[in-house]
């Protein structure tokens, strides 16, 4: 059967001409957002993910600030850096590149970052507010799955959705989304039984494992649709997804190809959040 390509790569061009109008209409108003990545260590592909992010910000107006710093830092300095960006009125966003080294204490180092300028939305608070329904921001990466899914006509309310692995990141906002979008949701993980048969349920199949091509043809129903948030290089440098693409789109009616699928998506709500954040901390200065 034919399949629809869930295009990511095109979806989030479109977004980002959009936001770079409002970006514009901000400007005439004096106002520019504003995002910090701070980088701890030489991670190569947290360093990608930085350049991507300062080029996304470039391309829509959004000014940017990176702090890189050696994979020595200490945890106090580190902080001391999150408590003055977040009293620096220029910076609307701020983004804490993960992972981090081990001897720095991740949630301490989250939890560190003013609320209203969490724009992955890892602080508890608005991980509160995402399971009520209130968010401020909505998680990058699940909030890109919903626009990609929304963008194509496919219709979540009603539908069975399946996500396999139950990350913070990933795997617990999707569900949380999927759920406010009135699809019935099952989230499974490394205990979850027979997990071929609870997958072939779906109507809608997210994989959120992190394992290369994990998910074979034999744990989709024909007709599904196919969400793949995983990103692995293969022994010979080449990148592939959690879904075995070759064999899934064959029965799949929508999937997304990796690269280019939900990738692009995270980094467009990435902007989105920002832009969210600048408009708001406006109001208030305005209030």
């Amino acid at each position: 059967m034919a399949y629809t390509s869930l295009n990511g790569k095109d979806l989030a061009k479109r977004m980002k001409q959009s936001m770079a109008q409002e970006v514009k209409a901000l400007s005439e108003q004096g106002i520019t957002p504003g995002l910090a990545v701070v980088i701890v260590g030489n991670d190569p592909a947290s360093r990608i993910y930085v350049n991507n992010k300062k080029k996304d910000c470039a391309e829509v107006g959004i000014r940017s600030f990176e702090y890189a710093l050696p994979e020595e830092t200490g945890e106090e300095e580190l902080l001391e850096l999150i408590d003055a960006l977040n009293q620096d009125s220029a910076v609307d966003g701020i983004l804490v590149q993960l992972p981090i080294p081990r001897h720095l204490n991740e949630g301490r180092v989250i939890r560190r970052i003013s609320p209203e300028k969490d724009v992955d939305a890892f602080h508890p608070y608005n991980v509160g507010e995402l399971m009520i329904g209130n968010m401020i921001f909505s998680p990058c990466t699940p909030a890109g799955v919903m626009e990609l899914l929304k963008d194509a006509g496919i219709e979540v309310s009603g539908k069975n959705c399946v996500i396999v692995g139950r990350s913070n990141i990933v795997g617990k906002p999707m569900s949380m989304l999927m759920l406010h979008a009135n699809a019935t949701v099952t989230v499974c993980h490394s205990k979850t039984r027979d997990l071929a048969s609870v997958c072939r349920e779906a109507d809608i199949l997210i994989a959120a494992v992190g394992k290369p091509d994990f998910i074979t043809k034999d744990y989709v129903k024909k007709g599904a649709v196919v969400i793949d948030v995983g990103i692995n290089r293969k022994e010979d440098g080449s990148m592939t997804g959690d879904v075995d693409f070759a064999e899934v789109s064959k029965i799949a009616s929508a999937i997304t190809p990796v690269p280019g699928g939900v990738g692009p998506m995270t980094r467009a709500m990435l902007l989105k959040n920002t832009i969210k954040a600048c408009k708001m901390h406006k109001n208030k200065r305005l209030s």
